[in-house]
C-alpha cells in the first residue's frame, strides 16, 4: 500500500479554524488527522502542501515512524509548532489507515487497553463560560454542565490579567471560582486555567487564595517560555501544576521532568506530531510518575485520536472537550463523533480512529479569520470579536 496523495479541509468558527488532512492510498483506504491552528492555519496548509511532494506521496503508511522521521529531519531546519502539527495530521491518518486495513482500534495497536476493567475515559468540560463575567451568570452556566452530567470542568476566570492582578480583580476572580464550585457541589472537579498570565509571585498569591476551592490543578501559572519561574510557583503551592500545550516537540519536555515542576502534563496530540510521539511522551512521563491530560481544544477527530491515546496509557488522568458547549455544530462534520455520557467518554472498538470526516458537512464551516485574544476584554464568549 501506498500513499497517493493528501486533501485538507479546514472548518471554520469566529474563533478556530479547524485543519483536516484525509490521506488517500492506492487500495482506497482513506485516513483522517486533524489540529487547530491559531493564526496559522494558511502557514499550516502551505507546510502541507509542500511535504506532500517532499515526503508523504509515495510511502507506506504502515511506515509511521519512518515517514514522521522524514517529515521532521528530512528538512533539515528545526520543526516547530507548524511543522509538527502538520506531522500530527498525517501520522494520526496514517494510524486511522493501519487500523482499517488491520480492522482494529489504533488503542488496540498500541498495546490494548490500559484498564481492562474499564472501557470509560473521563472527560471535562471547556468552552461553556461564554456568559456575563459576574459570580450569577458564572453559576447558572456551571450548573448546566453539571446537569448535562459532566463530572468536571475548567475555567479561567482572570480576565485580561497580565503578570500582576490587582485586588479588585482578583476578588472578582475569586468571587466567579466560589460561585462555580457552589454550583457544582464539592464532588465535581474543578480545574483552574491561568494561561500563562502571571508572574511567579502573583501565581503563588493566588494559588494559596484559590486552595479552598480544592481545584484539581492549577493550569499554566506562568509564561511557559521560563521552567525555573514555574518550578518555583510549583515549589510554593500545594496545588498541582498542570502545563504543556505550547511544547511542540516530546523532547523538550525533559527539562520539565527533571524539574519536577509539573505534576500533569497536557500535550496537543495536533502539535506534538501526532499519537505516536504522545504515546512516547507518555511513557516518559510515566517514568516521572506525571500523569497526562492532552490539550484537546479541535473537533472530533482530534477528539477520536486523543482517545486512542487514552486507552493504552496508563498514566492518562482526563480529557478535555470543547465541542458540546463551544461551536456545538462543528460535531456533525464527522461520522461516529466520540460522545461524552455521565460525564465519560466510551473507548471505541470501530476500526482505526473510529470516524470519518463528511466533506459535504465540512464545506458549510468555511474558514473564517478567526481570532482569539486571550488578552482582550470579553475573550472568553469566544466570539472572534475580542481584540477588534
Amino acid at each position: 500500500m501506498r500513499i497517493t496523495g493528501i486533501s485538507t479541509h479546514v472548518v471554520g468558527t469566529p474563533w478556530r479554524n479547524l485543519t483536516y488532512v484525509q490521506v488517500h492510498t492506492d487500495e482506497g483506504l482513506t485516513g483522517v488527522g486533524e489540529t487547530r491552528m491559531l493564526g496559522h492555519t494558511d502557514a499550516l496548509i502551505g507546510y502541507l502542501r509542500e511535504a506532500e511532494a517532499n515526503h508523504v506521496a509515495g510511502s507506506d503508511p504502515f511506515a509511521v515512524e519512518d515517514l514522521v522521521r522524514r517529515m521532521k529531519y528530512g528538512d533539515y531546519g528545526r520543526a516547530g509548532e507548524i511543522v509538527m502539527s502538520g506531522i500530527a495530521c498525517v501520522e494520526m491518518a496514517c494510524w486511522d489507515i493501519k487500523g482499517k486495513a488491520l480492522g482494529v482500534p489504533v488503542w488496540q495497536l498500541l498495546g490494548g487497553r490500559a484498564d481492562v476493567s474499564d472501557n470509560r475515559v473521563k472527560a471535562y468540560a471547556n468552552g461553556w463560560y461564554t456568559v456575563e463575567r459576574t459570580p450569577e451568570a458564572f453559576h447558572k452556566a456551571a450548573r448546566a454542565v453539571v446537569e448535562r452530567g459532566y463530572r468536571a470542568l475548567k475555567l479561567d476566570p482572570f480576565g485580561t490579567g497580565s503578570f500582576e492582578l490587582d485586588h479588585a480583580e482578583s476578588l472578582r476572580s475569586l468571587s466567579l471560582v466560589e460561585a462555580v464550585r457552589d454550583a457544582i457541589g464539592p464532588e465535581a472537579e474543578l480545574l483552574l486555567e491561568m494561561h500563562g498570565r502571571f508572574s511567579p509571585a502573583t501565581a503563588i498569591r493566588l494559588a494559596r487564595e484559590l486552595e479552598p476551592f480544592a481545584p484539581s490543578w492549577l493550569e499554566e501559572p506562568v509564561p511557559p517560555e521560563n521552567l525555573k519561574a514555574l518550578a518555583k510557583v510549583a515549589e510554593r503551592t500545594s496545588l498541582p501544576i498542570a502545563t504543556g500545550e505550547r511544547i511542540h516537540d516530546r523532547i523538550e519536555f525533559r527539562e520539565l521532568f527533571e524539574s519536577q515542576a509539573a505534576d500533569i502534563i497536557q500535550p496537543d496530540v495536533g502539535h506534538l506530531g501526532g499519537i505516536g510521539e504522545t504515546r512516547k511522551l507518555a511513557a516518559t512521563a510515566e517514568a516521572h510518575y506525571v500523569l497526562v491530560a492532552p490539550h484537546n481544544v479541535g473537533g472530533s477527530v482530534l477528539t477520536a485520536a486523543s482517545l486512542q491515546l487514552a486507552g493504552c496509557t496508563p498514566n492518562f488522568k482526563i480529557l478535555e472537550h470543547f465541542n458540546d458547549f463551544a461551536d456545538a455544530d462543528i460535531k456533525k462534520v464527522v461520522r461516529g463523533a466520540p460522545q461524552v455520557v455521565d460525564g465519560y467518554f466510551t473507548l471505541s472498538d470501530a476500526p482505526g480512529l473510529g470516524v470519518e470526516l463528511d466533506t459535504e458537512a465540512a464545506a458549510e464551516f468555511p474558514q473564517q479569520q478567526a481570532r482569539f485574544d486571550l488578552w482582550a476584554e470579553d475573550w472568553h464568549k469566544r466570539d472572534g470579536q475580542a481584540g477588534r
